[in-house]
């Protein structure tokens, strides 16, 4: 890919109160999206993107997420023994997937915080953070995308969407200027979902960042904001304020396919979309639906 990066940080200690009572037990990162859990979508980016080095940011009751991206000896065995070589297969692809790292948050204090608990792994690096709610489709690359500018710009550099209007106060919000590019912005500002009319914009930031070392620097003299959280998008706007501390923020407008599981509905509209595209599922599936959506 011709950049330096090689380190994601994927923050995954959140206590899905949205998805309960699934979520008591499991990580919300573990939900299946199809036959996959949301994580290894995620995991399987990065590693796309050519970051092979994976921090997991987790939290207590988090041990299954280990568990998927490690070896469970005594279920390659039994599948190797039946011949079931299509299943063995599928389960050593998210063993080796990448070299996996872990950490505690500790304290749910926020994005901010989970990010800064990656600082000792990170060092001082350009480093993308991926949130599990955003399944970016693997056939419309963003953060490879995202990485480049960043190579190029030595900035930051974050996701950005369009969105309806009326559904800015559920995001957070940029301010932007034009570049010398069509799907690139540079970000002066960033509000933390606006009220109803006082959006800057509605190019809305979506879970992936590429950042900048000097982020922790920030992060660490950020005070609490809503919700008493340390808030990241608080840091970045210090960066995208004052371009000498780190080359600022730019925005990749991203126009691809995305889906969003950090919501009931949009969970399983994400569920049903993959799919119905899957050529093992997509035959049967796409009359059935059809069927279905006829006779409601």
């Amino acid at each position: 890919m011709g950049t330096h990066l090689t380190k994601a940080v994927i923050p995954a200690a959140g206590l899905g109160t949205r998805f309960l009572p699934a979520t008591k037990a499991m990580p919300k990162e573990m939900l299946p999206v199809v036959d996959k859990p949301a994580i290894q979508y995620v995991v399987e980016e990065a590693v796309d993107a050519g970051l092979n080095d994976v921090l997991v940011v987790t939290g207590r009751n988090k041990a299954a997420i280990e568990n998927h991206f490690d070896r469970v000896t005594e279920l390659e065995s039994t599948l190797e023994q039946k011949g079931k070589g299509d299943m063995l297969r599928v389960v050593n692809e998210s063993t080796a997937l990448a070299e996996m790292h872990y950490v505690r948050q500790g304290d749910p204090l926020g994005l901010g915080h989970a990010v800064l608990r990656a600082k000792m792994h990170v060092g001082h690096e350009p480093f993308a953070v991926l949130l599990g709610d955003d399944i970016i489709d693997a056939r419309d690359p963003l953060l490879s995308r995202m990485l480049e500018v960043q190579v190029a710009r030595s900035a930051t550099v974050i996701a950005l969407m369009e969105v309806d209007p009326s559904m800015t106060h559920l995001y957070g919000v940029a301010s932007v200027e034009a570049t010398d590019e069509d799907d690139l912005v540079r970000v002066t500002g960033l509000v933390e979902k606006p009220e109803q009319g006082t959006s800057p914009s509605n190019l809305a930031v979506i879970g992936r960042y590429v950042l900048q070392p000097e982020v922790f620097e920030i992060l660490e003299n950020t005070p609490p904001g809503k919700g008493g959280e340390i808030q990241l998008t608080d840091a970045l706007l210090t960066l995208a304020d004052d371009v000498s501390i780190a080359g600022g923020v730019y925005g990749v407008v991203f126009s691809g396919r995305r889906y969003d599981t950090g919501d009931k509905l949009d969970y399983i509209k994400a569920i049903v979309q993959l799919a119905a595209e899957r050529d093992d599922l997509g035959p049967e599936l796409r009359p059935w639906l059809k069927g279905f959506v006829a006779g409601l």
